[in-house]
């Protein structure tokens, strides 16, 4: 009898035991099948290009299969955003980017943000009877770097010749590409501006209206620039036929661009700033951009707990809301070209000068008109990419507003950025134009890492960026979501309008009701767009594993792109 009741213990005990496994097994099952964003990384021992256009993503993924660079396969993949996304990026605006090197681990910041002409000044606008910086028109051109930052990239991190970097995008301009859905609505939202010349309405209203969701949209002008660059080298456009271009449209519409304002500018490589949050090492590029607002925000975030309601419940968006406008006003009080201007970044990126910050936090109300610290002295495309040997490019390039200033280059099939329109006329403004002095700059790439895990990441959208980073930082560290996850996750963001902070958020609808009433209730004024608004910006990220080899992808469905792997090799 006792041996009957042990082998019946047992019995129940291997019962228990089983079901114990069982209940682990389909919990684990449960936990991979229902998540909280749309779409799986992309994983892959190869390389990966994550970009806002799925051309892009497939034109650099086939620069990685032919044995190019992180660097080759950006160039190629920007160059394509510049036809299949006109409207946000192209050779005449402005660029930045960083790069992680795997075999030295060292990382390189690039500045390739161009310089206003010597001849507009405050003293020439106002004689044109011009109070307010332009924000269109010929006189918010600032010289385009991008062209630039691609040469000075590429001679430092290229593997393949220049000029094969551009035949995907040649072919895309000179036969077309389909129009796909958030590309057709931007472009029907920015038409207005490309009625600044003839030029622009003649390339990017062929008739007479933007191009409808499906149709096709060629440009055989800019695939003519693009082969000009590919053949005859960067110099091209800015002492060639490019550079004649530009100087002949500038000077019929009244601009100041003169020839030596392009020759003499000159890309910049750049010291990275960067800042530690919860273990991590979270890297920006330093001023003339607005990266130092990212830092400062998790600097300010990194005061408080991580609230276990999670990333959307009222405690911890209050939290992050309230931050970003202490960051948001110390950027706009004090950035600008560091040629000019003594920024202090040292002392706003201070923990101490971060926890004077944060004591102004009320946890119960909102403030509406929060002011700039005193410190101690001391439209847009993202990619990113990384190669199957772990280098990874974080690059961020644009026109600025939708379509740039307008103004499209005679011939050439693209238009210049309205960059200037970021100065003020203010003279005693840090940010003040002046002769070849480089504007306050919105667009930012960053890069984090810890240990092994190493991630280049960035999420455009003009005054959105420093935000948008700062939440998707969180969302990783704090909440524990895989990159994917991070850049999926429910995001808030402020009115892109130039104008003071203040309370007004705009948010996504899927953050519950019950939250957005809370918030209602601290003073936060909410403006709730759908459950993936564009408004929060369009990101892409990647991750390299240094110990196991593996790379992972992430792209935003706020965007038409796609993170892509490198395809294997056909014989």
């Amino acid at each position: 009898m006792p041996l009957l009741v042990v082998k019946g213990r047992r019995s129940n005990f291997m019962r228990c035991f089983l079901v114990a496994i069982l209940i682990c097994l389909w919990s684990c099952l449960l936990q991979a099948q229902d998540r909280s964003y749309g779409r799986s990384m992309v994983v892959t021992d190869r390389g990966i290009v994550a970009t806002s256009h799925s051309l892009a993503s497939q034109a650099g993924a086939q620069i990685l299969a032919r044995g190019g660079s992180a660097m080759d396969a950006a160039i190629a993949a920007n160059a394509v955003l510049g036809v299949t996304e006109p409207m946000m990026n192209g050779i005449g605006g402005d660029l930045f980017l960083l790069y992680w090197d795997a075999k030295s681990g060292k990382l390189y910041g690039l500045n390739a943000s161009g310089w206003a002409p010597k001849n507009l000044s405050i003293d020439f606008l106002k004689k044109e009877g011009v109070k307010v910086m332009p924000e269109e028109g010929i006189q918010s051109v600032t010289v385009p770097g991008a062209v630039d930052g691609w040469a000075k990239a590429h001679e430092r991190f290229g593997r393949l010749p220049w000029k094969d970097l551009f035949t995907p995008a040649i072919y895309d301009a000179e036969h077309g590409y389909a129009v796909p859905e958030i590309i057709h609505d931007f472009w029907v939202v920015g038409a207005r501006r490309l009625s600044q010349t003839p030029e622009a309405q003649r390339v990017f209203l062929p008739h007479g209206r933007p191009p409808a969701l499906g149709e096709q949209f060629l440009n055989p002008d800019l695939g003519k620039t693009l082969r000009l660059l590919a053949d005859k080298g960067p110099a091209e456009f800015y002492r060639g036929e490019i550079a004649q271009a530009i100087l002949k449209t500038s000077a019929a519409l009244g601009g100041t661009m003169q020839a030596d304002d392009l020759a003499e500018f000159s890309a910049e490589w750049v010291e990275p700033i960067s800042t530690e949050y919860r273990g991590w090492r979270v890297y920006e590029l330093p001023p003339n951009g607005q990266g130092m607002a990212a830092l400062e925000m998790l600097n300010v975030m990194a005061t408080f707990e991580s609230d276990k309601e999670g990333p959307q419940g009222v405690v911890e968006l209050h939290k992050k809301i309230e931050a970003m406008k202490l960051a948001y006003t110390d950027l706009y009080r004090y950035d600008a070209d560091p040629r000019f201007a003594n920024i202090p970044v040292q002392a706003l990126l201070s923990k101490q000068y971060a926890k004077q910050r944060a004591a102004l936090v009320d946890p119960q109300k909102a403030n509406c008109s929060p002011a700039s610290g005193t410190p101690a002295k001391s439209d847009t495309t993202y990619l990113s990419v990384v190669d199957k040997d772990g280098n990874i490019v974080s690059l961020i390039q644009s026109v600025y507003d939708y379509f740039g200033s307008g103004v499209a280059v005679g011939g050439m099939g693209f238009l210049l950025h309205d960059r200037g329109g970021l100065f003020v006329l203010d003279p005693n403004h840090p940010n003040a134009l002046a002769p070849r002095k480089r504007p306050f700059h919105t667009i930012i790439p960053a890069f984090m890492e810890r240990g092994d895990q190493h991630i280049g990441f960035g999420i455009m959208g003009g005054s959105n960026q420093p935000l948008a980073h700062a939440q998707f930082v969180s969302n990783l560290v704090d909440y524990g979501m895989n990159i994917q996850g991070a850049l999926s996750a429910p995001r808030f963001t402020i009115r892109d309008t130039g104008e003071p902070i203040n309370c007004t958020i705009v948010i996504e609808s899927r953050i519950t009701p019950e939250v957005q009433e809370q918030l209602r209730r601290k003073g936060h004024d909410l403006v709730v767009r759908k459950e993936y608004s564009a408004l929060m910006g369009r990101g892409q990220a990647v991750l390299h594993n240094s110990k196991t080899g593996a790379n992972f992808g992430a792209s935003d469905p706020r965007a038409d792109g796609s993170a892509e792997p490198e395809p294997i090799p056909l014989p």
